[in-house]
This record gives structure tokens, sequence and C-alpha cells, in this order.
């Protein structure tokens, strides 16, 4: 809304007194006062009062105050002396903003103004409070013609100092108390004007007042004599009056017109906007000239400058001969409440502080009225109503769903599962995952998962191996910060197939064992282990073994002595070999079914080396030296004999520790060696005799990764978390005396959890027997 003045000659000052209502005795502040929160700031053209509606619910009053008394404050006094008082319900507030030419304003020199107002707080037993509120503010100059729309008045001042820059008059000061008005003449299109006298025009509601250095014209909207028009679009209400000033010999006449506009502000869904005309038809009449200059626009009486426009989304445009001012929803100045009807979320964006839309105008002598207009605006009620997705994919076994549109002062407080409620963080203790995540700027969604296997879930079994889970969600939510709670209601339901761990058919093959099982769909989540390892391409690459699939089928070929397999009950005929693969829980990394052969294979030759720390080594020694006598072998304790021997082959079976080992341990691997020792048979004239003076000697080695190992040899005991690698080397013949055991130190080897791929010299050959034929 808007004022415009237009004079058509020199323009001087006058001064109406207002009649005072009885001077009230002195104001008064209770000693004993409650705590009630009130604002007071000064603005760019308006002092700014807010008070909070106490919790008796009765609304604060003002009185101002000055020297000559205290004056309450009234919807009419307000219209007199430049007071706009309004309550706001929803936002439980009370706003008094005082012109600073409000009649009871210690004014100097236009520069400073100092207020004093009482506030009345009733409590909730009727008894009343008493508080002072005292302000003084400084503001910048004020143009030569400023108009001002409030909520309900019209307000524009003039300098006393205006002069023309054409004419024979010459400019002049006069004094303030040689200035009186005369006569006051009120204008209507259609309706003959009327002459009457300055206090019959306050009669009306037209108010005239003097300031150190301006002239000051007050009045209300919906006055007699006021006309309604429609301007570029925009209603506005116009008001002509004509004021006649008298001065010893000389009558001036002074033109005056006001337009306001009537627009109340639109909302799109997404921005506030209050429309005024750009150029006011009835301001701009032959043969002056009125055109429209710089434009501004802001919020709670102050402007923003051009970088905090952008910076807030605020914009003031031209469209078709009207002046847009334009706020987005849930911007920087506004005030959001919300509430609840009808068992719904909904909420309003107020402006407590009318939305400032200012324009400059030049005429034709180059003077730039200012026009400011205050408007209060709303945005409509918008329903803010909740809506959920179910995200549930039944693989993954848990109901997940998606609740949006929930603004950022609402809480979730509590979920209803089928009937049994818990607080949030209840519900996280027992492993339901709840999430909140931003929407947009003003709006929040939650994600809440739930297994399908919690207590309250329910479950019905709908065919075979399927199963049907539902879910009933009672969403509790709660405004802040009046905690005014309201619901929402989310059903869920998903079919799933029993999930159970991969089944792996095997079978003994004739170097191994084979894995084979179809493809499933939920094959995700476990993880296929060997021991502790998952079995990746790598660890396939690194032990040997050899992974392929055929249509839709997996298939492990495992190798007999390739890492993971478990020997028992060895002997010179036949030995047990055990490989097993482990299905772990991809998400909890728990054991849930173990697949596993044991496979008879037929023994040729063989070294093992196992956790327990025992090497068993089956070698055949005719192949190395032709005569040999397996009888007569030993290892390097010469009582350390077969177990087992045949006409080619020996049998061992020894602790590390024990029969002359030989260890060496570097930084990754800790070695133990011994030796098979071929005795000659020597003839002579009395008898045969053994002589070591010359033998062939076999190397057979465990090599096991320091990490990992255990070995204490004063209890001659030793543990490994994993069988080692076996090595033999091809027998020599060694001079005699070279090779003497070793005398074992106590060593002690730190168990740890991973063990790094074993050495394989180029120089030892790993032997692998034949599966036993069935």
């Amino acid at each position: 809304m808007g004022v415009e003045f237009v004079s058509g000659g020199v323009l001087f000052l006058c001064a109406v007194s207002f009649a005072l209502r009885d001077i009230k005795s002195p104001f008064q502040q209770s000693p004993s006062q409650p705590q009630i929160p009130i604002e007071v700031e000064c603005k760019h053209r308006f002092l700014f009062i807010s008070v909070a509606v106490p919790s008796s619910g009765v609304n604060p009053r003002f009185e101002a105050v000055d020297a000559t008394g205290v004056y309450p404050v009234t919807d009419l006094y307000g219209v007199q002396c430049g007071y706009t008082y309004s309550v706001d319900p929803q936002l439980g507030r009370v706003v008094l903003r005082a012109s600073y030419f409000s009649c009871h304003t210690d004014n100097k020199n236009d520069e400073v103004f100092t207020f004093m107002f009482g506030v009345i707080i009733t409590d909730e037993r009727g008894g009343e409070f008493f508080f002072n509120v005292s302000k003084t503010c400084s503001v910048a100059p004020f143009p030569p013609r400023e108009i001002t729309c409030e909520e309900n008045y019209m307000e524009v001042s003039v300098t006393t100092d205006l002069c023309p820059t054409s004419g024979s008059i010459k400019c002049f000061s006069v004094p303030r108390s040689s200035v009186e008005p005369w006569q006051v003449m009120l204008q209507q299109d259609g309706r003959q004007s009327e002459l009457m006298s300055p206090d019959n025009a306050a009669a009306l509601g037209y108010y005239f007042m003097i300031t150190p250095g301006r002239l000051v014209f007050r009045t209300t909207f919906g006055q007699p004599y006021a006309s309604v028009k429609m301007d570029r679009g925009v209603a506005v209400e116009v008001i002509q009056a004509t004021v006649f000033f008298k001065q010893n010999w000389m009558v001036v006449m002074v033109e005056l017109v006001a337009s306001c506009s009537l627009d109340k502000g639109s909302f799109d869904g997404h921005r506030l906007h209050g429309r005024t005309p750009a150029v006011k038809t009835p301001l701009a009449t032959p043969p002056s000239e009125l055109r429209s200059g710089s434009k501004a626009v802001g919020v709670n009486g102050e402007l923003l400058d051009k970088q905090k426009l952008v910076d807030r989304g605020y914009s003031v445009t031209s469209n078709e001969g009207a002046v847009v001012g334009s706020v987005p929803f849930a911007s920087v100045g506004g005030t959001r409440k919300s509430f609840v009807r009808d068992s719904m979320h909904r909420e309003r964006e107020i402006y407590n502080a009318p939305l400032t839309n200012q324009q400059m105008f030049v005429d034709q002598n180059a003077v730039d009225p200012k026009y400011k207009a205050f408007q209060q605006m709303a945005t409509t009620t918008i329903p803010r109503v909740p809506f959920s997705i179910n995200q549930t994919t039944p693989g993954e076994q848990v109901f997940q769903v998606y609740l949006g549109n929930i603004p950022s002062n609402v809480e979730l407080m509590s979920l209803e599962l089928n009937g049994q409620e818990f607080s949030v963080s209840t519900a996280m203790q027992m492993g339901i995952s709840i999430t909140r995540v931003r929407q947009d700027n003003s709006t929040f969604a939650y994600i809440v998962r739930v297994p399908f296997d919690a207590q309250y879930v329910k479950k019905q079994h709908i065919a075979e191996h399927i199963w049907e889970y539902s879910l009933e969600i009672k969403w509790t939510l709660a405004i802040l910060p009046q905690m005014e709670p309201y619901f929402f209601f989310s059903s869920l339901s998903a079919s799933a197939h029993d999930l159970v761990p991969p089944v792996f058919n095997v079978r003994c093959a004739s170097n191994g064992v084979r894995f084979m099982r179809a493809y499933q769909e939920y094959d995700y989540l476990w993880d296929i282990v060997i021991g502790k390892y998952p079995l990746t391409q790598q660890l396939v690459s690194e032990r040997g073994y050899i992974m392929s699939n055929e249509s839709n089928n997996f298939i492990l070929d495992v190798p007999l002595f390739t890492i993971g397999y478990h020997y028992e009950n060895i002997t010179l005929q036949q030995f047990y070999g055990t490989f097993e693969l482990l299905t772990r829980n991809a998400k909890t990394l728990e054991i849930e079914q173990s697949s596993g052969k044991c496979c008879l294979f037929q023994t040729t030759e063989l070294l093992v080396c196992s956790a327990d720390g025992v090497m068993t080594v089956v070698r055949d020694l005719t192949k190395a030296v032709p005569l040999a006598d397996p009888t007569r072998t030993t290892l390097l304790d010469p009582s350390c004999r077969p177990r087992e021997t045949d006409e080619r082959r020996v049998l061992f079976s020894f602790g590390l520790n024990t029969c002359g080992t030989r260890f060496q341990v570097d930084r990754q691997y800790v070695t133990y060696e011994n030796e098979l020792i071929f005795h000659e048979l020597y003839s002579t004239d009395s008898r045969p005799v053994i002589t070591r003076d010359a033998a062939y000697r076999i190397t057979v080695r465990c090599i096991y990764p320091v990490r990992g190992t255990e070995s204490l040899f004063v209890d001659r005991l030793f543990r490994a978390e994993a069988p080692g690698i076996g090595q033999i080397k091809d027998p020599v013949m060694v001079p005699p005396q070279v090779f003497k055991p070793m005398q074992l130190k106590k060593q002690t080897f730190v168990k740890t959890y991973q063990a790094p791929p074993a050495m394989r010299p180029a120089d030892y050959v790993r032997l692998r027997p034949n599966r036993v034929r069935q």
C-alpha cells in the first residue's frame, strides 16, 4: 500500500493539536513481575515491540507515556497517533509498531526519537503487572516527502523547507508559530467538494501534526470521500484533499492526493507476492510528471541490499505496470507456525512485521518522494501430510519404510509396531534402525528398518518355502516446542522364500574333492570361507584351487595337498583327507553351515605337516637308492626308526621337537628339518656290519608361518593355526659326520592371525598320492 502528495503551489506547514485523553496517574511498575519475553527494536521507519501472550491468555495492553501523562493505545487512538497494534494467537505474540512521528514521541530535529510505553500484563488470577519499555532510536535523514501505508493508516510527512525550483516566488523559511491551517476541502469523484475547518476534518478522521521540521498527515482507510479504483490491475484507495493556509496577506492552497494499494498479497504455494502500481495515476496528473525510480523490498521494516536479496531469494520486479515484491516460503524474516487440526499437521507462514515494499519517484521539480508500503502477509493454511514409501527388499529380510514431508520443527517420538509401542531410543536399542535425512530446506524424512525376524513382525506360511511378513506401523510425531502430537499409519507386507545357507553337493574326485551347487537369488547374503579366509578369486589363484562356472552352477575343485586339507589315519596303504567349506552370514559374520567331505586316498608318497606339530612322511626309497633297505632307515636320531615299512617304502611319523629335528626362524617362517638316513651294509670275513662312513640322506622339512604359530620346547608342545607346508629334497650322498643333531633351545613364537603364502623353492618336490579306486 502507498500514499503520495502532489503540491500545486508553495507548500507550507500547519499544525493541528490533538485532543488528548484525560491524564492518568504516573506510570507504575510492580515490584514482583512475571517473566514475559519482550522484544524492542528500532526499525527503518518505526519502533517494533513484541510481547509474548502470558499463560492467562489475556492479550497485553500498551499505554503511551510522555511528560503530560499516560494514554492507552486503542484502535482509534492508534490511527490518530501512528500506532499499529496486532495480535497473532497462533504465534502467541502481540506486536506494537509506533511511527517515528507518533504523538507522544520525544523528537529531536527529526533525527533522534525517544519512546516510552507501559505494557500491562494480566496473570491467571486477574492481577495486572506493569512493565516500562523505553527506547531511543537514531535514524537517517528523511527524504523531502515520505509516504507510508500501514495496516491501519496512511501517513505522509513533508519537509518544511521545501522550495520550488522555478517560479517568481522566493524561497523563505516560515516560523512554525506563524503557520495555521485555515480550511480543508475534501473531494471525491461524482460528489460535490466540501469546505470545512481542520477540526471538522479531524472529526472525519483526517489528522495533521507538525514536527521540528516536517508536516505530517495521517488518515485511515474507508473514510468518507475515499474512492476505490483499479490502477494497473491493482485495487487502490484514493483520497484527494486541498488544504488552505493563510498568512498575513497571502493564502496558499496545497492539493494532497493519497493513493494506497489494497492488495493483501498472494501465495502461489512457493512464494508470497505483494503488488502495487508502478506509478499511481491520481498522483501524476498533468501538467506534473511522476516517473518511477529505484525499488527495494524487505521484511520486518528493514530494506535489504542486492546481495541479501539474492541470498534470501527475495525479488522486486515490474510486471504490467505493477511493482511486485516477492519472498520465498520459509525464507528468513518470516515466522512459521505449526498446529494440529483434524488430527493432521498444518502450517502457516506469517510475517510478524509487514513486508516492506519501497519505491522512489521523481517529479517535475526533481524532488524524490519516497513511497513505502507495509503489508502484513501470511500464506494460506498448508496441510503437511506425510507420505510413506515401502522400500523393502525381501532378499535382505528387512522392512524398510520411508516417511517423508516432515517439517523441520517436528520430531518422531515413538513407533507402534503391530500394536506394541516403543520410544525411539528403545526401538534403536532393540535393533531397529531409525535415520533422519534432509528432504529439502524445510522438511525432513525418516527411514526405519525392521528385521523380518523381529518378534513383533507377523509371519504366515502361504506356500512351500514361501512366507508372508506383515507390519503395521503407527508413527507418533510431535510439533515443537509445544509437543503437540499427531499420528500417521503405514502398512507393510512382503513375501520371501525361506532363506537358508547354500548347500553344496560334495564328492570325492580322483585327485581331490569337488564342490558343486546351483546359483540362488539370495547368494549375496552369505560368504563362502575356507578356514577364516573368504573364497575369492585371489585365494583360488594363490592356493591352486580350480573354480569354474557351468551354466548356472558353481564348481570348486580342490586338488589333494592344497592348503585347507586335514589328513588322518595315514598308513602305507591309505589315508583319509578332509576338506571343508564354511557358509558365513555376510552381515553378522557368523558361521551358519558347513559342507565338507572326508575321502579315502591310496598312499604312494606324501609329506604331511600337521597343525599339532607332527610330521608324517612316506617315501619310496628305491626311486633314489635302488639297493636301499627300508628297514635300515633312521632319522637324525638313530633311535627314531620307521613306524611302518614294506619292500620299497618307509613311513615315519614324529613330533617336530623330537628325533633330532633341527629348526630355523626368520622374520616370516619357522622351518623344521630332519633327514631320512640310509645306512650301508658292509660284509667282512667275520660278519656284516652297518657303518656310517657313507650314507644317503633325504631331507624333509615342514614350514610354518611365524605368525599363527606357538612352540614351547620345554614342554615339548606345539600348536599352529593351520597345517604347514612340506618339502622333500632329493637324496644326496654325503661324507660321514657332516650332519649332527642340533641342540634345541627354548623358543617362543607369538601367535597371530594372518599367514602369508608359503615358500616353494624350486629345488624341492611336492609329492601327491593317487586316490584309491572304488
